[in-house]
C-alpha cells in the first residue's frame, strides 16, 4: 500500500511532462533533410526546392544534409534511427525504399516498420542519355553496338541498386546485350563523367538530366515512361523503339522516423502538401519532365507496400542480387 502514492506521484510527473510537450510549439527548431545521394543530382535538387518552398510558405527552417551512399541506404539508416520527434525527414526514393530490400541479403532499417510515411512527393520517367559527342543517335545504334562487343559499353548509375542501375539491367535482360555497370555516387558526379567521355550512357531521371538535354550537353535516345514526355516530344520511348511494354519510373517522397507522433506527421504533410502546389515547385517539375503527386501519409504507405512487392518481384526474376 505505501507504493500507491509513490505510484500516484510518478504517474501524476509523467503526465506533466507530457502534457509540457504537448505544449511545445512544433518546430521550435532547425528540422534536417536528409539526401541520401550527393549535391546536383536529382533527388538533391527535389529536396531543396521543396525545402525552400515549405521555409517560405512557414517560414520553418529546413536544413538539407546529404548523405550519400550505398544506393541511398546510409541516409535512410540515419533517418530510420534518429529520433522519432518530426525534427529529421528524409528523401526516400524507389531504390531505398522499394528496390533494395531484395538486393540486398542484409538490410539495417525496414522500410515497410522502420518510416513514417509524410508524403509522396513527384515521380519522374528515365531517360536513356549519352554524351552530345557520342557516336550513338539512336537507342538502336547503342543496342547493336552493344551486341556486336560485349561489355565493352559502359554504363553508368548513381549508385547499386538506384533504378538507374536496375532499370538499365533490365533494358539489357529484354535487349539481349551486356554492358559493364559502372556505378557512382549520385547523378552529379555520374553526369559528369558521362559529359567527359569516361562512361558510355546513364539512364537518368529527368531531373538529373532534363536541363543538360535541354542545354545540349547531352543526347537523349530514348524515354522509359509508356508515353512520350511533354518537354521532350521529340525523344521515342524505349516501348515504341522495339520492346513494347517496357516501363521504369523512379518516385520520391519524405520520410520520418517510425513512432513520430501522427500530429506532427500531419503537420508535415500539410506543410509538404502546400509547398508541391506552390507555382515555383509546380514550374520546377514540369520543366523537369516530373509528375506531381502528393497525398496523404496513408496514401503513401499503401502506395509503398504496393512497390516493395512489384519491384522485389522484377529484382529476384531477374536474378540480380547485391551484397
Amino acid at each position: 500500500m505505501t507504493s500507491l502514492p509513490r505510484f500516484l506521484a510518478c504517474a501524476a510527473l509523467a503526465l506533466a511532462a507530457l502534457a509540457s510537450l504537448a505544449d511545445e510549439p512544433y518546430p521550435s527548431k532547425p528540422i534536417r533533410l536528409i539526401v541520401p545521394f550527393p549535391p546536383s543530382g536529382g533527388t538533391d535538387v527535389l529536396s531543396r526546392g521543396m525545402a525552400q518552398a515549405m521555409s517560405f510558405d512557414t517560414k520553418w527552417t529546413l536544413v538539407i544534409d546529404n548523405k550519400p551512399g550505398a544506393g541511398g541506404n546510409i541516409g535512410l539508416d540515419l533517418v530510420a534511427h534518429a529520433p522519432a520527434d518530426g525534427y529529421t525527414l528524409g528523401m526516400g526514393q524507389t531504390a531505398n525504399l522499394a528496390v533494395n530490400p531484395a538486393l540486398y541479403s542484409k538490410m539495417t532499417f525496414d522500410p515497410l516498420k522502420d518510416f513514417a510515411p509524410v508524403m509522396l512527393v513527384s515521380s519522374q520517367p528515365l531517360i536513356l542519355v549519352v554524351a552530345a559527342g557520342s557516336p550513338y543517335r539512336t537507342l538502336a545504334d547503342l543496342v547493336a553496338a552493344a551486341k556486336k562487343d560485349p561489355g565493352k559499353i559502359n554504363m553508368a548509375s548513381p549508385g547499386n541498386g538506384t533504378i538507374g542501375h536496375i532499370g538499365g539491367i533490365l533494358f539489357q535482360h529484354r535487349a539481349g546485350i551486356a554492358m559493364t555497370h559502372v556505378p557512382y555516387k549520385g547523378a552529379g558526379p555520374a553526369v559528369t563523367d558521362l559529359m567527359g567521355g569516361s562512361v558510355d550512357c546513364y539512364f537518368g531521371n529527368s531531373q538529373a538530366v532534363g536541363g543538360l538535354v535541354t542545354g545540349g550537353r547531352l543526347r537523349p535516345l530514348a524515354v522509359t515512361s509508356p508515353e512520350r514526355l511533354a518537354s521532350f516530344p521529340n525523344v521515342p520511348t524505349v516501348a515504341e523503339s522495339g520492346y513494347p511494354g517496357f516501363e521504369a519510373a523512379t518516385w520520391s517522397g519524405l520520410v520520418a522516423p517510425a513512432g513520430t507522433p501522427p500530429a506532427i506527421v500531419a503537420k508535415l504533410n500539410t506543410a509538404a502538401s502546400r509547398a508541391l502546389a506552390s507555382p515555383a515547385m509546380q514550374k520546377q517539375l514540369a520543366d523537369e519532365g516530373s509528375t506531381s503527386l502528393g497525398g496523404t501519409p496513408e496514401q503513401f504507405a499503401s502506395f509503398l507496400k504496393a512497390e516493395h512487392a512489384k519491384w522485389g518481384a522484377a529484382v529476384r526474376n531477374a536474378h540480380i542480387k547485391l551484397d
